[in-house]
């Protein structure tokens, strides 16, 4: 079970506050490549038997899957430091776009557009699989795809989104790309079957408060991973993964888990067509 928030992240929300002027800092893509693919690649597996043939029939045209294994473009928007705005769980932010901007003018437009970005890209999968093309399909569920897997990482909703403001400068790549590749077959995935999702706008915030409410874990262990090391060594890396492999697997898991709810869900809601 995680950790609820404790005075460590009393104090994290109070750097996020202080800090409320300053301009997102740190990465802005939430996971590395190799765990990005990994995530894909589990979400197919997630799949019904009315979707997943589809899928894995056309797995390696994927554009994150592919033999160029491209990726969407970084972008500072891709994340959602809801700390800055308000307190864990953030029941009282607005969960509308023009809500979020009314009451936080300023703050709003600096935290990111990552759960607008995931409703924004629903809708076009919904219209891809209308419209039947299958390279609209495949490249838009590769897009949501990403954001959805942005969304269950903790550090893509914290102003401490690279440790700056604990003296854990680097700790997203170190969590997010180079723990997985460290970790590599020892990094074994199990994520639930995809299911419908009622409220597929509304899961965005859902989303957001799962993979929250591990943020004050991981800034944890991996100060005690850390500490006693001068560096980011073999050693450093095998204690993190110790103290925070599980809570990686559970994350990426629960990514894979999404995104193929997210996918079988706009299926369903474009009436679920038959796929080529």
């Amino acid at each position: 079970m995680p950790r609820l928030p404790s005075p460590f992240a009393t104090r994290l929300a109070a750097a996020a506050v202080a800090a409320a002027a300053l301009c997102l800092p740190g990465p802005v893509w939430a996971w590395g490549p190799g765990a990005h693919q990994r995530i894909i690649s589990e979400a197919i597996e997630t799949l019904p038997k009315g979707l997943k043939p589809y899928y894995k029939s056309h797995r390696l045209e994927i554009p994150s899957l592919s033999a160029e294994g491209s990726t969407a473009e970084d972008a500072p928007e891709r994340r959602f430091t809801a700390d800055r705005l308000a307190p864990f769980p953030f029941t009282d932010l607005p969960r509308t776009e023009a809500a979020l901007l009314a009451r936080y003018p300023e703050d709003a437009a600096r935290i990111g557009r990552l759960p607008w970005l995931i409703q924004e890209s629903y809708d076009r999968l919904v219209e891809a699989f209308r419209s039947g093309d299958k390279t609209r399909i495949l490249a838009e569920s590769d897009t949501l795809g990403g954001y959805v897997a942005d969304m269950s990482n903790p550090l893509a909703l914290s102003d401490n989104a690279d440790g700056q403001k604990t003296g854990q400068h680097g700790l997203w790549v170190r969590f997010s790309t180079k723990l997985p590749e460290a970790m590599d077959k020892r990094l074994k995935l199990g994520p639930e079957a995809a299911r419908f999702l009622d409220d597929p706008k509304g899961h965005v915030f859902a989303m957001a408060t799962a993979a929250y409410v591990w943020l004050d874990n991981l800034v944890y262990e991996e100060d005690l991973a850390h500490r006693g090391q001068s560096g980011y060594s073999e050693l450093y890396y095998e204690s993190l993964e110790r103290r925070a492999g599980g809570l990686l697997r559970d994350r990426l898991d629960q990514a894979a888990t999404d995104v193929g709810s997210y996918w079988f869900t706009a299926w369903t809601a474009a009436g679920r067509p038959e796929l080529k």
